[in-house]
């Protein structure tokens, strides 16, 4: 803690003893909740209100609720705070500026959201140029207002207050301290029933009860006197939730009937959104579509999850149903239409004549073996869009809203997600962006050329930078150069549902070791190279066939064609296999080696008569692989792997498919280490992704491991077992064959579960790779 104080010293003088000791008590919190370059803004900042002037309290409530703020809703948020405190020193005095500091952690936990706290903020700037003196009785009223109103009904309650006492100074002192009877009636009047704030908690519990996984929840903020249209929403893997639900009455209903409380709606609105999450994803045509598409896709959809949904949980259909309002006698618009329809798609019991509720029951009820499709909720849309336009039905999608609360606007299946879209934000936390500029760009734009590793941009050039002395920036830096990073899902096998975007994967460049390494492999074993290489050849025909005895070819076999005449002169049945059919067998191959470069690969090898490691055994195999490939002249890459918990996966690219195998290469293998974890799932899928670049007709990933997928991070030994063999079964279905050639005699058991039982071979010894490579090769070449 002193280190880090010392480097700010001058500005600890400035501050004072005082506010020093109350930076120095804060300083173990602030640097839990800062990022390095938030938690210099927040010490400038305290040095910038002790520069103003107007005493010390102004700047110990700034340096005791900063990190508060940060802590609830991201460093950001104190930004914004503390430049709306400029922005209102001219305006009022220092006890009220006082006020905004000592009140804003109140503000952020009961707003909860980034959004909503600037935009209180801007309501608080709003009222300080209409109403001045209210704003001081307002603050210290603050936590019994937000604990019953919304930011939008805050708002309402505040912009009455000022519309009606705006020249009535006594009064606004009265209204907005809450000791005025219109103030607390119209406080009752904008009260809700029940606040997101208040069971987000609760909700966050609820969805994992059900589906065994984390869901990210928002509030969101309406500003209107109607909450009619006021729709959940998912967007960027955050379900977004109304900030307030009143308790819910179905349309038609007396007043004395029950009620459906508001609890139970934001129940069935964030289980709707979830199962939505987990079974819908974006449609790549929805730009063809017309919004009477999009609203009959999207009303089949609905159904479609939440079909699914109560397959695993049947408890959600009387949930649901309570919000699904429906009277087939009500023919009032399409809106109404939609309604009838929803109910009639979740409930079997209901009873409505109008053809088109009829003609979706129907193709619902007809498709229900395909209900894992999510094409299958398009194809009926489509055809029940195009029955409403045969019939004349009219379709706003202003005005035609269904009135179920519950149900999300379906964005989600019509936006794309956008560059970022695979990385998921917290609240607070900011997107860090790569930019890619060309050499004179940089040289002439760029100030400051080694900026931290928490910049919030960073650029990126297509080719090193060199210096006048030779080295490059990233060398004279002692720095590797750091890929854009990847992020992929990964399969629970407990709750059977994927983790989306759960691990991430940088591709590091790997070191160089000695040559000689190499060299000296491709001595040792030269007479293997020549036997792997012959074999190969041996097996896989190349240039012009030609097959005889063929029904459809491209010649006629003359031989043939004058013995089926005289079987037929003969009275026999001729044999119509005349034909003469000429192929072109080319070799059409694309192969990857992916190595697990785990710290287990140091361990000596099992049963081995010489001092050998397992990472000696994998560098002989991958040399000797990529010796036979690099003169049969298949197109062939080498990759490596390790990982340091599900956000360091580590991959390196020691030869790709378009790199000639030189020096270069040699060396890189020759600088083989072995280090830390074997997160395979995330390493396939990322192999996966290059070989599908390739051209060729087959691929073949060849996984070269020493054990079982493990991690640091990970405790249940089966999870990243079925994350590995649902990785496998994903290539398998995009065409891409894999194969696992194991250094541990004793895998049979957990490899074969990953790779299939046909799909794995125990090399035990580098001087048994020709007789099995040849086997594999044979298998994969027919």
């Amino acid at each position: 803690m002193s280190i880090q104080l010392a480097e700010y010293q001058d500005l600890l003088d400035e501050l004072g003893d005082q506010a020093g000791d109350v930076l120095k008590a804060s300083w173990n919190e602030a640097a839990r909740v800062f990022s390095p370059r938030g938690l210099d803004a927040y010490i400038k900042g305290a040095a910038g209100l002790k520069a103003l002037g107007r005493g010390t309290d102004l700047v110990i409530s700034f340096i005791e609720s900063a990190p508060q703020v940060a802590r609830e809703i991201g460093e950001q948020a104190v930004s914004e705070l503390l430049s709306s405190a400029i922005r209102m020193y001219s305006k009022t005095s220092v006890s009220v500026i006082i006020q905004l500091f000592s009140t804003a952690p109140t503000a952020a936990a009961r707003l909860g959201e980034l959004e909503l706290f600037t935009d209180y903020l801007s309501l608080l700037d709003n009222l300080l140029s209409q109403v001045p003196r209210a704003i001081r009785p307002m603050l210290e009223n603050l936590d019994v207002l937000l604990g019953h109103l919304t930011l939008g009904g805050l708002r309402r309650w505040a912009m009455w207050g000022a519309s009606a006492h705006r020249m009535d100074f006594e009064a606004q002192v009265k209204y907005f301290g809450l000791e005025s009877e219109d103030s607390l009636a119209v406080m009752k009047k904008e009260q809700r029933g029940v606040l997101f704030v208040d069971v987000q908690r609760r909700l966050i519990m609820y969805l994992r009860a059900l589906w065994g996984r984390d869901f990210f929840l928002r509030p969101t903020s309406g500003d209107f006197e109607s909450r009619e249209g006021y729709r959940p929403y998912i967007e960027q893997y955050f379900i977004h939730l109304p900030d307030a639900f009143d308790d819910y009455a179905q349309p038609g209903l007396d007043e004395d009937a029950e009620k459906v409380p508001g609890l139970e709606v934001y129940r069935a609105a964030a289980a709707h959104a979830a199962a939505h999450m987990v079974h819908s994803r974006y449609d790549p045509q929805a730009e063809t579509t017309t919004p009477l598409q999009r609203a009959m896709i999207g009303l089949i959809e609905d159904a479609r999850v939440e079909a699914l949904a109560m397959r695993a949980l049947p408890g959600l259909k009387q949930l649901w149903l309570k919000l699904l309002p429906a009277d087939p006698a009500q023919d009032e618009g399409f809106g109404s239409l939609l309604d009838r329809i929803a109910r009639a798609l979740a409930d079997e019991e209901y009873r409505d004549n109008h053809p088109l509720v009829r003609n979706a029951r129907e193709l619902l009820n007809a498709a229900l073996t395909r209900l894992s499709e999510p094409d299958m909720a398009r194809e009926i849309g489509l055809v029940l869009a195009e029955e409403a336009r045969a019939l004349g039905l009219s379709y706003n999608p202003r005005t035609d809203l269904p009135s179920n609360p519950y149900r999300d606007d379906n964005r989600l299946l019509w936006q794309e997600p956008g560059e970022n879209g695979d990385t998921v934000l917290l609240p607070g936390q900011s997107a860090q962006v790569r930019k890619y500029v060309s050499i004179m760009q940089m040289i002439n734009t760029l100030d400051v050329e080694t900026a931290g590793d928490d910049a919030q941009e960073i650029w990126v050039l297509p080719t090193p930078l060199y210096d006048d002395d030779g080295t490059t920036w990233n060398e004279r830096e002692g720095k590797e150069p750091v890929s854009s990073p990847f992020h992929y899902s990964e399969w629970d096998y407990q709750t059977q549902l994927e983790r989306p975007q759960w691990s991430t994967l940088l591709e590091k460049r790997p070191r160089s070791g000695n040559l000689e390494v190499v060299e000296d492999i491709l001595e040792k074993f030269k007479p293997i190279v020549r036997r792997i290489k012959n074999l190969i050849e041996s097996m896989q025909p190349q240039g012009l066939v030609r097959q005889r005895k063929q029904e459809d070819g491209d010649e006629i076999d003359l031989d043939a064609a004058i013995r089926a005449m005289i079987d037929i002169r003969m009275g026999m049945m001729p044999d119509p296999r005349i034909g003469i059919r000429t192929t072109l067998n080319v070799r059409d191959l694309s192969v990857l080696l992916l190595i697990d470069l785990s710290e287990s690969t140091n361990d000596k090898v099992r049963d081995a008569n010489a001092d050998v490691t397992v990472l000696d055994l994998a560098r002989e195999a991958a040399t000797l692989l990529a010796e036979a490939l690099a003169k049969i002249g298949d197109p062939f890459a080498i990759h490596g792997f390790d990982s340091n918990g599900r956000h360091d996966v580590e991959y390196y690219r020691f030869k790709d498919f378009d790199e000639s195998y030189d020096d270069k290469v040699k060396a890189r293998l020759a600088g083989m280490s072995g280090q830390l974890s074997t997160r395979m799932g995330t390493a396939l899928r990322h192999a996966g992704s290059v070989l599908r670049r390739q051209h060729s007709h087959k691929k073949l990933l060849l996984v070269l491991t020493d054990g079982e997928p493990a991690d640091n991070d990970v405790r249940d030994p089966q999870y990243l077992r079925f994350d590995a063999k649902r990785a496998v079964e994903e290539l398998t279905k995009s065409g891409i064959h894999t194969y696992c050639l194991s250094l541990d005699p004793y895998a049979d058991e957990y490899v074969s579960r990953i790779f299939g039982a046909k799909n794995y071979m125990v090399l035990d010894h580098v001087s048994r790779l020709p007789e099995k490579l040849s086997t594999l090769y044979l298998g994969l070449t027919r």
